[in-house]
């Protein structure tokens, strides 16, 4: 096993194990056509080194740590501009990337959910995304309806995206290891153009019916002031849990048509 020495920076645990690294890189398919690849919290360049190697791929780094940001400039100067000081949550991908483009990288813990829901703001222009994560939130994305750990990001980027868990990966090829096992996952575009609904109250719907997700939809979704008439449908006597995507698109149009009487 290839490994490369890495530092604890920020919280991050960094991945020192090379073959794993190969393996990340390697899970982008080029999905819609992107050139452009965007990593995210590069650290000290271990997926990087696989990454520039790929010529049909231009690549570009972002990193919010002035240290790290000083360390891949220097070590990979070819990149100029490319390598960008900012935080990728507050970033307007297209002012830098062209579209269609990929995301990347190993994912801080704290705030990989966040990295997701920035995927899905730009999921008109990001066709593909691998990223590495705590195992339990790769089980959640990638789980179907029915399973307890399926919930909102499952719902939402499923909407938009094929998720696939591609493999686990243990805490001893990371430094510091971290307490719990971390995974890899694949998001790739799927044909969704227009969900057949609107798409602000579609997230709304999917966010309420999940803060209490053991509740029946019928109490969970007491705040849009559902009418006797869709209080009574069969649906709404299910756990959100138990909604498809499809089922979500179809409560969200009966809700947005659905007439309180006073």
């Amino acid at each position: 096993m290839k490994k490369v020495r890495a530092k604890k920076h920020l919280g991050q645990h960094f991945l020192t194990d090379l073959d794993i690294a190969e393996r990340i890189v390697n899970a982008l398919s080029g999905h819609g056509g992107y050139r452009d690849v965007l990593e995210v919290g590069p650290g000290m360049g271990v997926l990087t080194d696989f990454l520039i190697e790929r010529e049909s791929l231009r690549t570009f780094l972002v990193d919010i740590d002035t240290e790290s940001i000083a360390y891949l400039k220097d070590r990979y100067p070819a990149l100029g501009e490319r390598i960008i000081e900012g935080d990728f949550l507050r970033m307007d991908l297209t002012e830098k990337l062209e579209s269609p483009m990929a995301v990347i990288g190993n994912f801080p813990y704290n705030i990989s959910s966040q990295i997701f829901f920035k995927v899905l703001e730009y999921r008109d222009d990001v066709t593909e995304c691998v990223g590495m994560v705590q195992k339990e939130v790769a089980e959640r994305i990638c789980a179907g309806p029915g399973s307890k750990v399926y919930g909102i990001l499952s719902v939402l980027l499923q909407a938009f995206y094929d998720a696939e868990y591609l493999f686990t990966v243990p805490p001893h090829v990371f430094n510091p290891p971290p307490k719990v096992d971390s995974a890899v996952l694949s998001l790739k575009r799927n044909d969704t153009k227009d969900l057949g609904c609107d798409e602000k109250l579609f997230f709304r719907v999917v966010k309420q019916a999940f803060q209490t997700r053991r509740k029946t939809l019928r109490n969970a979704l007491k705040v849009f002031g559902l009418s006797d008439e869709l209080r009574a449908e069969e649906m709404l006597s299910l756990r959100a849990e138990r909604l498809s995507v499809a089922d979500f698109v179809w409560l969200t149009n009966r809700i947005e048509n659905d007439k309180t009487p006073g």
